[in-house]
């Protein structure tokens, strides 16, 4: 079975200290919080939201493509405090080449705490439980912290692809690092339910 079906079964991964899981309209507020702020999408495809029923109408929209299977993207919350404090999941799934294309944004208040890495280490698990070959990410070049997550989480940087993405005002080199089911090593204390 593949992940595009799992999704509609609203899938949860619990590790040490996160839930990962659907993302919900009462989010909008946590959600809100760190998206709006300059410092969170400077290394991002989007802007920052301009309010909270902004937050809400895209909530509502992730609804929508959830039910529809073209949404891979799950909500992040902290166990210690029960807040919704970011998004980790896949952007981009290309089932005929067995890849996904694993994506986080996460709220600075959390930063520095390797929240991102456990994280994207879960999503990983998940993709290779799924039965995906590669699992890659793709990040700005000189976002070097994320390319540090992605390496602390068990990829391999690629390479750069110089001015190969348009964003927002120019055009931005990018770097890639992914990891393959022949060289993954599963990452422990971390569960799946209803998959």
């Amino acid at each position: 079975m593949s992940l595009f079906n799992l999704f509609e079964k609203s899938p949860k991964i619990e590790t040490e200290r996160l839930i990962l899981r659907y993302m919900r309209p009462s989010d909008a507020r946590d959600m809100y919080d760190y998206a709006r702020r300059e410092e969170v999408t400077r290394y991002l495809l989007w802007s920052p939201h301009e309010d909270e029923e902004y937050t809400r109408s895209y909530l509502k929209q992730v609804q929508k493509c959830y039910r529809q299977g073209t949404f891979h993207d799950f909500g992040v919350v902290y166990k210690e405090d029960g807040r919704f404090i970011g998004t980790c999941g896949f952007a981009r799934i290309d089932k005929p080449n067995s890849t996904a294309e694993a994506g986080y944004v996460f709220n600075p208040d959390y930063w520095g705490r390797g929240i991102a890495t456990e994280a994207l280490s879960a999503v990983i698990a998940y993709g290779f439980e799924q039965g995906y070959n590669r699992i890659e990410a793709r990040f700005m070049a000189d976002n070097i912290a994320s390319r540090r997550v992605m390496e602390k989480s068990g990829m391999t940087f690629e390479g750069i692809k110089r001015q190969s993405l348009f964003v927002k005002d120019g055009y931005e080199d990018i770097g890639i690092c992914a990891v393959l089911r022949s060289e993954y090593k599963p990452c422990a204390g971390v569960k799946f339910t209803n998959i």
